[in-house]
């Protein structure tokens, strides 16, 4: 039976270290944004979710609501506001925007050093070229403190990614395989169209999958002993529950829980570090821009 990798725990963990490291300041707090246009309920959550958690830890933590119908000009300007305003340490946009709106425009518009999703172009070939002083994206940046704490030892290891999203699997990929401690793997990037998936998960160490697909992992395709990490989370119908539904990742958990050393439930596994590895980034960020207004004060 595999060990839990409990990313909740993990989790309160890091929240707990940079609420300790917030209560020691004299003088203003980290400033969190994200920036919701529409009203999707989904994205509502957890905007919302993720600004109270910033509150929890002494981050100020603001949701700013947009219409739907707002124009890109009008998003970029709200973006160009927060970009100079000195409180604010970090600025997320929530995806997906609507169609009339570039996501591609509004990530390049948030300054590099308050983009806390660390999608901008700049933090992402900092990313890929192994410097240290960008913001990683969240959820690939939360499972490798997952490996971490869980002491998983990536030296050398074939780690499968299946999924190839510049939300995940692309940047994780670029973060394991950096000549860096606790990275240093050997990364085979799969997707749906990979031949011989099955048989490239059978070779994998460590199995990451964020494909989208509920529960398409099946323990025939998992080499006994690995660890498995489970990013998918999706609604599955189930007239048991009492909503009629309910969460699965995009690996069939109670089959490969038996064949695997170490998995992540769904929910309560990735989950979790993705919001603690915002509160992390926008904390980083603050103490950068303190660190640079010293160094301007004095120089």
């Amino acid at each position: 039976m595999a060990k839990l990798i409990d990313g909740k725990k993990i989790a309160t963990e890091i929240q707990e270290r940079i609420s300790k490291g917030i209560t020691r300041l004299e003088g203003r707090l980290p400033g969190l944004v994200a920036i919701l246009v529409g009203d999707h309920p989904a994205s509502l959550a957890y905007v919302s979710k993720k600004s109270e958690q910033a509150e929890l830890v002494g981050i100020r933590g603001e949701v700013i609501r947009l219409p739907e119908t707002v124009s890109e000009e009008s998003l970029l300007g709200e973006i160009d506001r927060l970009n100079a305003d000195p409180e604010i340490d970090g600025i997320l946009v929530q995806l997906p925007l609507p169609p009339h709106i570039s996501s591609k425009k509004v990530i390049s518009r948030i300054d590099p050093t308050k983009d806390v999703d660390g999608f901008h172009p700049i933090n992402m070939g900092k990313l890929l070229i192994g410097e240290g002083d960008g913001f990683m994206p969240c959820t690939p940046l939360g499972i490798k403190e997952l490996l971490l704490h869980s002491k998983v030892d990536l030296d050398g290891a074939h780690v499968v990614i299946v999924g190839r999203s510049n939300i995940v699997g692309k940047p994780l990929a670029a973060i394991l395989m950096q000549k860096h401690p606790n990275c240093n793997a050997t990364v085979t990037l799969a997707n749906s169209a990979t031949r011989d998936l099955s048989g490239l998960c059978q070779t994998a160490d460590v199995l990451i999958v964020a494909i989208g697909q509920p529960e398409f992992v099946r323990k025939e395709m998992v080499k006994k002993g690995a660890v498995v990490i489970d990013v998918g989370i999706n609604r599955v119908v189930d007239e048991s529950r009492p909503r009629g539904s309910r969460l699965v990742g995009d690996v069939a958990f109670e089959e490969v829980r038996h064949k695997a050393s170490m998995i992540t439930p769904v929910p309560g596994g990735v989950g979790p570090m993705t919001v603690a590895m915002l509160l992390q980034n926008t904390w980083s960020g603050y103490l950068r821009r303190q660190a640079a207004t010293l160094a301007e004060s004095v120089s």
